[in-house]
C-alpha cells in the first residue's frame, strides 16, 4: 500500500463511484472528493444528478452522471459496467443510497411498507457490492465504504434499523471474505444530519393527525437525545469521515463501522 498523500489531494486520479449523489451527504462527499482530485461517477435515480455533475465539471472535476434504480440488480450492474467503460477502473465505491420512509411504531407498519424499507435501505448496498466486487478482484484491490446509520438503535423506524443492521453485518463479512484480494470494506454510521430541504422526497407521508405527528417527532427527539451534543450533525461532519475511511490514511482499517453520531454508538 502506498503512503497516504498529505497535500490535500488524497484521491488524485482515483475513480470513485458515489451512489445517492444528487443531494445531501452523497452530494457533499462528491464535492469534497472532487476537490481532492477524484474522478467521479455520480449515481442517482433522480434527474437532479445531472445538475450536480454539471456544477462539478464547471469547477474542473472529471465527473459523469449515471441515472439508475439501485433497488434492482440490473441498475447496480449497469452502473458498475458503465463506470468501468468510461474510466477503465473503479477504485472506490461509496454506497450512500438509503433512508427511512415511514416513522411510526413497528406494529403500525404494513407488510408492504416493511418490504419497501428493506428494499430502499439494504438492497442497493447489497446489489452494488455484488456488482462492483468482480472488478475490484480483477484489479487486485479497492475500497467499499457503506453508509449505515446510528438508527440501528432507534425508535419508530424498526424496518430501517433492520436494513442498516444488515449493512453492518455485510460490511464485516465482506471485509473478512475479500481481504485476500486487497479489498477493504468499511462503513460509517451517521446520526441525524442537518441538510437543506430535500429536492426529491423520500416518500415520507405527511402526518395526517396529531398522533402521527407525535410519532414522527419522537424519532427526532430520540436522535438528538441519544447523542451527547443534543444536535444533528452537519453535512461536512458526515462527509469527512466517509472520505477518511475511503482514503489510504485508513489503509489498516477494514470490517469496521465508524459511528458518526455525536457519541451515539447506534
Amino acid at each position: 500500500m502506498s503512503m497516504a498523500r498529505l497535500d490535500g489531494s488524497r484521491f488524485q486520479d482515483r475513480v470513485m463511484v458515489i451512489t445517492g449523489a444528487a443531494q445531501g451527504i452523497g452530494q457533499r462527499v462528491a464535492e469534497r472528493a472532487g476537490a481532492e482530485g477524484a474522478r467521479l461517477a455520480l449515481v442517482d435515480r433522480a434527474d437532479l444528478v445531472h445538475e450536480v455533475v454539471a456544477g462539478l465539471v464547471e469547477q474542473g472535476v472529471d465527473a459523469i452522471a449515471l441515472q439508475a434504480d439501485l433497488e434492482t440488480w440490473e441498475g447496480a450492474e449497469e452502473v458498475m459496467a458503465r463506470s468501468v467503460e468510461h474510466f477503465g477502473r473503479i477504485d472506490i465505491l461509496i454506497n450512500n443510497v438509503g433512508g427511512a420512509i415511514n416513522f411510526k411504531p413497528f406494529t403500525e407498519f404494513t407488510p408492504d411498507e416493511i418490504s419497501a424499507e428493506i428494499t430502499r435501505s439494504l438492497m442497493p448496498t447489497l446489489w452494488c457490492c455484488r456488482a462492483v466486487l468482480p472488478t475490484l478482484v480483477a484489479q487486485g484491490g479497492g475500497v467499499i465504504v457503506n453508509v449505515s446509520s446510528a438508527a440501528t438503535r432507534g425508535i419508530h423506524r424498526i424496518p430501517y434499523s433492520a436494513a442498516k443492521g444488515g449493512v453492518n453485518a455485510m460490511t464485516a463479512s465482506l471485509a473478512f471474505e475479500y481481504a485476500e484480494h486487497g479489498i477493504r470494506v468499511v462503513a460509517t454510521a451517521p446520526g441525524g444530519t442537518e441538510a437543506p430541504p430535500r429536492k426529491i422526497s423520500r416518500g415520507t407521508p405527511t402526518p395526517r393527525n396529531a398522533t402521527e405527528q407525535a410519532w414522527f417527532q419522537a424519532h427526532i427527539d430520540q436522535t438528538k437525545q441519544s447523542g451527547f451534543f443534543g444536535r444533528y450533525g452537519t453535512l461536512d461532519e458526515m462527509a469527512a469521515p466517509i472520505l477518511f475511511m475511503a482514503s489510504e490514511e485508513a489503509g489498516y482499517i477494514t470490517g469496521s463501522v465508524l459511528p458518526v453520531a455525536g457519541g451515539d454508538q447506534g
